[in-house]
């Protein structure tokens, strides 16, 4: 799945997402794309459990 997610513009943003979505998946794969300010992760959770996790970081999140 794909997340658009605006306002993620360093590498400390990336670090703070990542480690949102592994809190709650230790086994998610995930990529997170500065320049188009997207992530995407490779999860057995639905969307809005991954969206819950990227907004709980502190960012907005849209599915694409």
């Amino acid at each position: 799945m794909k997340f658009s997610v605006p306002d993620m513009t360093c590498g400390h943003c990336t670090a703070a997402i990542e480690k949102a979505i592994l809190q709650r998946d230790p086994s998610a794969e995930i990529s997170c794309d500065l320049g188009a300010h997207t992530v995407e992760t490779k999860t057995a959770l639905p969307e809005a459990e991954i969206a819950a996790a990227i907004e709980g970081a502190g960012y907005s999140a849209a599915t694409i």
